[in-house]
């Protein structure tokens, strides 16, 4: 029997649909998500910057921005903590369920 590999595919706009309306109990939580993901960017820049006092040269304030496009209905939420490299952005947007503050904390 001939080994056959599929590659994973799904529609992410019905997953989103789906995780909104199924696993959330009210709409507005997936924005409590984002804030919360946006902290935990901070929190690292600031753990990071512990050792490397460089990492905070530019700006020392932490910050989060909520922005708000009602006409285009768009939300943009902006924070100036660590970052993610490409390789972090696969990784992460790439995989459902995945959590980089868990495996930042182990």
């Amino acid at each position: 029997m001939t080994k056959e590999t599929f590659t994973f595919q799904a529609e992410v706009g019905k997953i989103l649909d789906i995780v909104a309306h199924s696993l959330y109990s009210e709409k507005e939580v997936f924005l409590r998500e984002l804030i919360s993901n946006a902290s935990d960017a901070c929190d690292k820049l600031r753990y990071a910057a512990i050792s490397d006092s460089s990492l905070m040269d530019n700006n020392s304030d932490f910050k989060i921005e909520i922005e708000a496009n009602k006409k285009d209905k768009i939300l943009i939420l902006k924070d100036n903590g660590i970052g993610m490299s490409k390789e972090e952005l696969i990784e992460s947007l790439g995989t459902i369920a995945k959590s980089g503050t868990q495996a930042f904390m182990e």
